[in-house]
């Protein structure tokens, strides 16, 4: 997921930027110290798949103001988004999140589950390659602790990672109680109650509006994605 990239490229960037001001600080900034222009072309491109780097795009507006709000929340902020964007690397999630804590991970239930949404249309060799760099990007994100030989770890949500693995999950169509215990909140690895909480918190710190009595949720974005709500 480039995780130290794009951490780079948006302290290098303003809170204001537009496409066209990340574009310049990769490529005539050099703010990833990169030595070719080529380099540099191929990283701006890379990161614009993963990210967006527009705030023209919702998901990378509302990563944009998550961003600095906690810093804490970074690497899973970049991995949720970049899980939104890359289906590839969404289809390897089943194999992390359900693998259980300090079991061994494996690439053949990762390669089988790649295999299920490609089917043929990625050779043996691609298909490594993959799985590899999705192996890369869950230690990034910190689901995976290791090198040649990675474990599973739980990863520590925060108001700020939940409260987008909400945004994503209200964009997918859940919605009441059902968002507690979607997939993008088990990225977090939280179960229903510690999500709740956790959203509890997120709307004490004002990033959405939310009313829980029972299985009766109400849930206002706005707050976290304020452009939208006046467009």
């Amino acid at each position: 997921m480039m995780f130290e990239e794009i951490e780079q490229v948006l302290a290098a960037a303003p809170v204001e930027a537009k496409r066209s001001d990340y574009s310049s600080a990769i490529i005539e900034g050099n703010c990833l110290a990169k030595p070719t222009a080529a380099t540099r072309r191929l990283s701006n491109q890379r990161l614009a798949e993963l990210y967006g780097l527009d705030p023209s795009i919702p998901a990378f507006r509302v990563l944009r103001r998550l961003w600095d709000i906690d810093q804490h929340a970074r690497r899973l902020l970049s991995v949720l988004i970049s899980i939104a964007r890359d289906p590839l690397l969404a289809a390897t999630a089943p194999s992390i999140i359900f693998l259980p804590v300090d079991a061994e991970f494996r690439r053949d239930p990762m390669k089988a589950a790649l295999q299920a949404v490609v089917g043929g249309r990625l050779n043996e060799g691609t298909l490594g390659k993959v799985c590899r760099n999705a192996a890369s990007t869950w230690t990034q994100a910190g689901h995976l602790e290791g090198r040649t030989f990675k474990r599973r770890r739980l990863v520590d949500a925060t108001p700020a990672s939940v409260a987008y693995a909400i945004y994503f999950s209200h964009a997918a169509g859940f919605r009441g109680a059902e968002i507690f215990s979607s997939a993008w909140l088990r990225v977090l690895d939280t179960d229903p109650p510690q999500a709740r909480q956790l959203a509890l918190e997120a709307k004490r710190i004002g990033l959405i509006d939310l009313r829980m009595a029972g299985d009766v949720v109400e849930l206002s974005l706005a707050r976290l994605d304020p452009h939208s709500a006046r467009i």
